[in-house]
């Protein structure tokens, strides 16, 4: 995949996530998990595999019931993930150890 692409989805995904963030606290807990179900799709697709741990930490958090700052903070490491340039397993591997400290998943 090309450097403007990746851009391109980053941006995109970027867009995703502060959707998300901005909706957290009002949104429906289905309704964030669509959208978190979407930006999983679009990374799997696209070989983003460094945000597939993130957003299924966040949606295990949502699941628990968690808003407020562990989301807002979740989302942070999600557009972390997304716009890292980096699809190799140590990279995965890094995400999801960031996941267990920062949301405890």
């Amino acid at each position: 995949m090309t450097d403007a692409r990746n851009r391109v989805l980053a941006i995109e995904l970027g867009q995703r996530i502060d959707s998300i963030g901005a909706r957290a606290a009002r949104a429906a807990t289905a309704e964030l998990a669509a959208d978190l179900d979407a930006i999983r799709r679009i990374a799997l697709a696209n070989g983003i595999t460094p945000a597939l741990p993130v957003v299924h930490a966040l949606e295990a958090a949502l699941a628990a019931g968690q808003r407020g700052p562990m989301i807002a903070d979740g989302l942070a490491l999600l557009r972390d993930a997304v716009s890292c340039g980096r699809d190799d397993p140590r990279t995965a591997a890094a995400f999801t150890a960031a996941c267990a400290i920062r949301l405890g998943a």
